[in-house]
């Protein structure tokens, strides 16, 4: 994808012109190789999700362009698109509100086998094998969504989504709904299937304990714009970005040393809508310059040297640097205000 841009109109003039417009995801670059999980993290409201839609075409690109095998998703033609919805499938954050309550297991995972041209006999083999794919027995066919735990609905969600056999998977957050000791089933299920089907995954995610987990590249969204892409070693080994310095100081960690090392960001989020001139960033950041609020930084090759590390941040520098200033600042302000 590149130069991918959403905004939503705010405010009109008289001649219904667009005024004042929020932009929820603004010209975002970003590729994703086949067989690999990509993770998109960052705070709620980042833009996460409806990059998620746009990339699928669930929702019109103010912007940009999708290249999927040689089409562009953005401007394909309606047969185009039913060849590409073979291709590319989602399973939603929300297992209670993604399933159809009327409709019972058998037709929620068939529906979308109609252009598999299968008889009945085949069909009825296909759902048993999705079934036994996530793990779910095959005597579930003839009950409703609201028999089942959010865990099992989020299995019946995988399955849907593999029915169809596709290639690209977007996650959006499949596990920040179920309690935490069914997340690392969900998680390694997946991580499975993965591996058992050649899935490549756009995983979306604000937990980066989980991200570690399953991710090979990671790029991290603040306010509509990707100010960070590296590979997930990488990544969490040496942030540049003060902004993922932030988030990753944030992940639990045990004893007080973990605490006091915690990077705090001070002030609030600005607004999307008309959002200010130069890093986003800017206002909240704390190694920020005079530039930063007057230029736009640029995705572009971090200075690690790593070809696969990109960074848009004018004064960045290594993780440890900055704990330490966090620590030190930490101990003068005194106990429980590091937190």
């Amino acid at each position: 994808m590149q130069g991918l841009t959403k905004r939503y109109p705010v405010a009109t003039d008289f001649f219904g012109r667009t005024t004042s417009a929020l932009e929820a995801v603004s010209k975002v670059d970003l590729e994703v190789y086949p067989g690999e999980t990509l993770a998109l993290v960052g705070e709620s409201g980042c833009g996460k999700s409806t990059l998620a839609r746009l990339v699928l075409r669930l929702i019109e690109a103010s912007g940009g362009w999708v290249n999927f095998d040689g089409t562009d998703v953005l401007h394909a033609s309606p047969g185009e698109m039913r060849a590409f919805r073979r291709q590319a499938q989602i399973v939603f954050q929300d297992p209670y509100g993604s399933l159809n309550p009327r409709l019972k297991v058998r037709s929620i995972v068939s529906e979308g086998m109609a252009h598999l041209d299968l008889d009945r006999k085949a069909r009825a083999e296909r759902l048993g094998e999705l079934l036994e794919l996530v793990e779910l027995p095959p005597d579930v066919l003839d009950r409703f969504p609201h028999e089942f735990s959010g865990g099992q609905r989020q299995r019946l969600s995988i399955a849907r989504a593999l029915a169809v056999e596709p290639r690209f998977i977007v996650a959006d957050e499949p596990v920040s709904a179920l309690d935490v000791s069914v997340q690392s089933k969900i998680v390694n299920l997946l991580l499975d299937l993965q591996e058992r089907l050649d899935l490549t995954y756009l995983f979306i995610s604000h937990d980066m304990s989980i991200v570690r987990h399953v991710a090979n590249r990671v790029a991290v969204m603040y306010l509509g714009k990707i100010v960070e892409t590296a590979p997930a070693a990488t990544l969490f080994d040496n942030p540049l970005h003060p902004y993922t310095q932030a988030l990753l100081s944030s992940v639990p960690t045990l004893g007080r040393r973990g605490i006091k090392r915690r990077i705090v960001l001070q002030g609030d989020v600005p607004t999307a809508i008309d959002p200010p001139a130069g890093c986003r960033f800017a206002s909240r950041c704390f190694r920020a310059l005079e530039r930063c609020s007057q230029e736009t930084p640029q995705l572009d090759t971090a200075p690690d040297g790593d070809a696969a590390h990109r960074l848009a941040c004018f004064n960045p520098a290594p993780f440890d640097e900055v704990l330490r200033t966090a620590e030190t600042d930490a101990r003068r302000s005194g106990p429980g205000d590091g937190a």
